[in-house]
């Protein structure tokens, strides 16, 4: 593969139109991500992590067509999301069960598409809280990385729980270099988001562009420090796209903007070229290897 920029925590498709009841949370919309995509390829992005997984509406084949469509490697995932958005068999099947599924997705293929899952994720935890289910889904996914050697990529939900996750699965076996824990930006909270990165697993700023929930200055500032700490190279950007008014086409920033907007601020704030494709091509790299 050439060289080139890698988003870390994307969904091509994804489906949680159900649970929460918005058809905005049913990201089906081909045409439209693909000629974003493809603006994407021009700005230097060769290759994605999809991280829809069981019970987020994951379509192998869709992404498969975006992949050739777009001349972007898209990498695809396996797992359980987190409640309530688990599927019904996560409460019936054991935790083995559930592991081997996984482990079987990683080294036969997802269903009969004959595409293998790269990486597990993303699995998840609720507002300052585990849940019996989540451990459940934590404790066999560990369980299948240990297995397979493979990557871990989680969700924490507005960058709480981060710490307990980082220490449940380096306790489960799962190496520190091999975890990302997720959407630590929304922590809002540089000192805890240090001490994540003291445990030497991998973080997500993954939510660039969702001001809403985070302002990117808060992000560009903490990356600085983060740089300045000396813990870059354990850190990975994207923008976790879900919503059809995430896309520039209704009215969103659309992917572009992580490059376009949040980019020039990035060195704004003072970080070089060097340390730019650390977050985007080194770490990546080291990472997915």
């Amino acid at each position: 593969m050439e060289k080139g920029y890698t988003l870390m925590h994307e969904h091509i498709t994804i489906d949680l139109s159900g649970v929460k009841k918005d058809q905005d949370c049913r990201l089906d919309c081909f045409e439209e991500t693909k000629a974003e995509l493809c603006s994407l390829y021009q700005l230097g992005v060769r290759r994605i992590l999809d991280v829809t997984n069981m019970g987020m509406g994951r379509n192998p084949e869709y992404v498969s067509r975006m992949e050739k469509a777009t001349g972007i490697r898209i990498l695809q995932s396996t797992g359980f999301y987190k409640e309530p958005f688990l599927p019904d068999f996560v409460y019936s099947m054991s935790e083995m069960e559930l592991a081997e599924l996984a482990e079987k997705e990683l080294t036969e293929g997802i269903g009969d598409s004959g595409i293998k899952a790269r990486v597990i994720g993303e699995f998840g935890t609720s507002k300052n809280i585990m849940t019996d289910m989540e451990k459940k889904v934590f404790h066999s996914m560990a369980l299948a990385a240990v297995r397979t050697g493979a990557v871990v990529t989680t969700h924490t939900t507005l960058g709480t729980m981060a710490l307990e996750q980082a220490n449940y699965l380096k306790q489960a076996g799962v190496k520190p270099e091999k975890i990302i824990i997720g959407h630590l930006d929304l922590s809002q909270d540089p000192d805890y988001i240090l001490s994540v990165l003291k445990e030497g697993v991998n973080i997500g700023f993954d939510t660039v562009g969702k001001n809403n929930y985070c302002p990117d200055q808060f992000r560009a500032e903490t990356l600085k420090r983060i740089a300045k700490e000396g813990f870059l190279g354990q850190v990975v950007l994207s923008m976790d796209i879900t919503r059809k008014t995430h896309l520039k086409e209704w009215g969103g920033l659309g992917y572009a903007y992580l490059f376009e907007t949040f980019l020039p601020m990035l060195r704004d704030y003072g970080l070089s070229e060097e340390q730019i494709d650390i977050l985007f091509i080194n770490n990546p790299d080291r990472i997915l290897k």
